[in-house]
Parts: structure tokens; C-alpha cells; sequence
């Protein structure tokens, strides 16, 4: 019988510059893939995150979006910030010239999901190369849980409780999958920190936590920045854009970062792959909305998987 081939493609996502970012595997087409032959293909990948276009007819892509699923090395995911923007930036390049929209949107597991494009906007990162496409995809609208104890959390994370701050609470959030933002008040600290998922599994699970994402935010002259790092069970992840969006959630709505304000936030320099990801939210009255992340992608490989 003959092999049934499939063709791949890997982006370094939230970065301008390749072998940086958070690499991620494309699959164009996948029909005729399985469920279990996905996630084994997403094994096979060993990346944070791997995509699967399922490409439909034109008048139900243009009504219910692109439709993809994401995998992880062990599950399933309803949403994940970097397979979002990379497969929507891939498939805005594969769009002829005369045929690129302003707008794709992804219908995922967790719904539909709108990325914006942007080439050589003011608005598309501060330290934007010329000729690179930006993305900005807007993620659901925020959902607060309640905060933590900062002893319980300085406990498991293994810092004392005053690289805490007391000002800001440590808050589960989902803007589409749930993070925990634990803010530091020492970028040092968070830099030398050694954490690992499994330190803190029980206590992630029997809170509903999910997973930590260390911010630390800082205002500077040309603007706030924040330094973030982020710990799952495959390890330390280059850039968390579905965190990223809970980041910036969590900065609007303590006062943070101001309403619409773009914020740039680093991750990845700790695991040698500097990610930028560039986000933003508007707050009216008590309520946070139009979160959007935003960055770029570079294409590294093509392949072809047989089965």
C-alpha cells in the first residue's frame, strides 16, 4: 500500500528572527487524519503546540472561520495563544498577493478566534523589521477567579513571600484557557528562579490554578514592559500567548498598565528562545475587554510526514 503523506511547516512564533521564538508545527491539510493520528503526530513534532487545518468549503470558511485544532505533546487544547497567531500568519502568507484579507478568523475548540494583520503600522511592535507581517489576534473576553493566599503561593513556588507584592493580587484568569498570574516584584529573582511544573502540580489542581505565569512589569521610559516566564509539564515555554492575554487582562484590571496602553512582554531568554509578545486591553468601568496579543513569525522548515 502505498504511504498516505502529509505536509508540514514549522514557524518560530513571537520573534522577528529565526531560531528564537516558540516554534510551531503546521499541518495545511489534515483531513483524513484521526484524532489519534494527530496527537501521535504531535508527539512526533515534540514542539509545545502543533496545528491541524481542516480546510472546508469557501461559504463556511467565510462564515465560521478556518477551522484548526491544537495539540500539545499530551492532550488536546481548546485554545493556545502562539498555534492561534502562527497559523493565522501562515495562512495569511499563503494568500496571494491580490486575495490577502485584513482579518482571519480561526474557529477552535474554545471558538472563534479573529487575528488582525498589520505590514509596517506604528502600531505593529515598537522594534518592528520592515516587510514582516504583524498579527493580533483578540482573545474572549477575561474571566477572573479568585486570588490566592501569596504565602500559599510563595510556599509552593519556592521565593519568599516579599518578592510577592502585596499591592496585586495573585488571580486565576482564562481569557480562553486558565492561567494564574503570579506577579514579582524583582525581575532578578524571577530570572534566577528554578521552578518546575511538577513542584506544584497538586497544589495547581487542587486550587484550579492550572498553571503559574510569572510576570513582572516595569515602566520605563519608552513605555511598560514586563519579563514573564511560564512552567508546564513539558517544561519551560519560549512565549505563552494565551497567557499573554490573561497578562494583559490582569494589567488593565489592577491598574497596572492603562486601558488600551500596548504592552511589550519578554519571555523565553531564561530557555535561550527571547519571545516578544505585544498586547493590550480596554477596561470599561469594572469590566476588561478587546484583549488582543499580537507579534510576528518566521517560517523555518517545510516537510513531508508519511504514514
Amino acid at each position: 500500500m502505498p504511504a498516505h503523506t502529509y505536509e508540514f511547516i514549522q514557524l518560530d512564533v513571537f520573534t522577528q528572527t529565526a531560531l528564537a521564538g516558540n516554534p510551531l508545527a503546521i499541518f495545511p491539510d489534515a483531513r483524513g487524519l484521526n484524532d489519534g493520528e494527530m496527537q501521535a503526530l504531535a508527539r512526533e513534532m515534540n514542539l509545545s503546540e502543533t496545528t491541524f487545518i481542516l480546510p472546508r468549503d469557501a461559504a463556511t470558511e467565510a462564515g465560521e472561520g478556518k477551522k484548526v485544532r491544537i495539540f500539545t505533546v499530551e492532550e488536546e487544547l481548546p485554545f493556545a495563544g502562539h498555534p492561534t497567531l502562527g497559523t493565522a500568519l501562515y495562512l495569511y502568507a499563503s494568500e496571494s498577493n491580490q486575495k490577502k484579507p485584513a482579518e482571519i478568523s480561526l474557529d477552535l475548540k474554545a471558538g472563534k478566534i479573529p487575528v488582525r494583520f498589520t505590514a509596517n503600522s506604528q502600531n505593529a511592535g515598537r522594534d518592528r523589521v520592515d516587510g514582516q507581517v504583524f498579527g493580533e489576534m483578540r482573545q474572549h473576553d477575561p474571566e477572573f477567579g479568585t486570588p490566592l493566599s501569596r504565602e500559599d503561593a510563595a510556599r509552593v513556588i519556592g521565593i519568599a513571600v516579599d518578592e510577592i507584592p502585596s499591592e496585586w493580587p495573585i488571580q486565576p484568569i482564562s481569557t480562553g484557557l486558565t492561567f494564574t498570574i503570579v506577579p514579582f516584584r524583582n525581575r532578578q529573582t524571577l530570572s534566577d528562579l528554578k521552578f518546575s511544573y511538577a513542584q506544584a502540580a497538586e497544589f495547581l489542581k487542587n486550587t484550579g490554578a492550572n498553571f503559574f505565569y510569572f510576570l513582572c512589569p516595569e515602566r520605563r521610559e519608552g513605555g511598560l514592559e514586563a519579563r514573564a516566564r511560564m512552567f508546564f509539564y513539558g517544561g519551560e515555554d519560549p512565549a505563552t500567548g494565551s497567557a499573554a492575554g490573561c497578562a494583559a487582562s490582569w494589567m488593565v484590571k489592577h491598574g497596572v498598565a492603562n486601558s488600551n496602553e500596548q504592552v511589550l512582554i519578554h519571555q523565553g531568554a531564561e530557555c535561550r528562545r527571547p519571545s516578544e509578545m505585544y498586547v493590550r486591553a480596554t477596561r470599561e468601568g469594572e469590566r476588561v475587554t478587546d484583549v488582543r496579543v499580537g507579534g510576528y513569525a518566521m517560517e523555518i522548515l517545510r516537510g513531508t510526514v508519511a504514514l
